[in-house]
């Protein structure tokens, strides 16, 4: 038995199979429908059922919900549907790979950071938005969710910032083990935080440790395509150690001095070590901001922090529909960075 499922306003009709998400059964029919965590969490799959029986579609992302809302990676249709989700658009058959990737350099960052270089076959190029997301396929079925710190225009390979979870299996005993040459399997790519450019509001950016890795992706293929909206950057990390990455920060305030960047350290320390800002990035971002409502605002990184950030800049008069987040949740033993 499998159920039709129809996109109002839309000639677009696909098929569920029992015990499938709607979003899974979206996807693997070519249809593109918000998405992140995939788990229930970011909240970013948000829609609402207008006709036809359900189960689940409920989860702490749901605190973002409006007119009846679910969260479509967790509903399962129990019958045909007419759904009505916040935005959608056809994928390109072939835009999601599975790929053999090789190591080209792992490099410590930061105390809890790996930069993990990796390189596809000769003459092997890869598709993706900026922004978006790639799963490393483990040998035992596991996935582990990583975004891509490198522009689309860079695609012979992949850059990913990992955040060594303590006890993470992948992330705090195979990463740190990994030498030039190693292979890693990966699919790519997945998500949908990547910016619209269907207005040119300026641009305001907060991210949580490795959050920055999306939104350096984005940052970058910025500057190289020669977009014109201006950007603000909150980065928030426990200690100076964490803004891992100021040589790419420089690099965008010289070819755009009017960036602004605003570091957040959240963890105390000797005033020789930081001048800077100190505190949650999102109560830095409420003492700063009297108003969101000019703003497309993009966050992420763990959770609690892109929910603390939304919930200021709603409050600051964002349209709720030009928030846009990409939250890393921890798997069984890892946390996707």
């Amino acid at each position: 038995m499998s159920w039709r499922i129809r996109i109002d306003g839309s000639d677009v009709e696909f098929v569920a199979q029992p015990g499938h998400s709607v979003l899974d059964a979206a996807l693997a029919a070519g249809i593109e429908l918000p998405y992140s965590c995939r788990k229930g969490v970011c909240g970013n799959c948000l829609g609402r059922v207008l006709d036809g029986p359900v189960t689940g579609g409920l989860g702490t992302g749901c605190e973002g919900a409006r007119d009846g809302e679910l969260l479509l990676c967790r509903t399962q249709a129990l019958g045909d549907l007419l759904i009505a989700p916040r935005s959608w658009r056809r994928s390109e058959p072939d835009a999601r790979v599975v790929l053999d990737a090789q190591v080209l350099s792992n490099r410590r960052a930061a105390e809890d950071v790996s930069v993990l270089q990796l390189r596809f076959a000769a003459g092997v190029r890869a598709r993706f938005a900026a922004g978006q997301y790639l799963e490393v396929l483990l040998p035992d079925g596991r996935r582990r969710a990583f975004s891509m710190a490198n522009a689309p225009h860079d695609n012979d390979g992949v850059l990913l910032h990992v955040r060594h979870v303590p006890g993470g299996e992948f992330t705090s005993r195979v990463v740190p083990a990994l030498q030039r040459g190693d292979r890693l399997r990966v699919e790519l790519a997945h998500g949908d935080f990547r910016l619209r450019e269907d207005d040119d509001r300026p641009l305001l950016f907060v991210a949580g440790g490795t959050g920055f890795a999306p939104i350096k992706s984005i940052l970058d293929d910025m500057l190289r395509r020669g977009v014109q909206r201006d950007i603000t950057l909150y980065w928030g990390a426990r200690n100076p150690g964490g803004l891992y990455a100021a040589d790419a920060v420089a690099r965008w305030q010289r070819r755009r001095p009017q960036l602004r960047f605003v570091p957040v350290i959240s963890e105390p320390v000797d005033a020789a070590q930081w001048d800077g800002r100190r505190g949650l990035v999102h109560e830095a971002l409420r003492q700063d901001l009297e108003s969101a409502a000019r703003f497309d605002v993009y966050a992420c990184g763990a959770p609690a922090m892109v929910r603390a950030v939304r919930g200021v800049v709603l409050e600051r008069g964002l349209p709720a529909e030009r928030f846009f987040s990409d939250s890393f949740v921890s798997g069984a033993d890892d946390a996707a960075a």
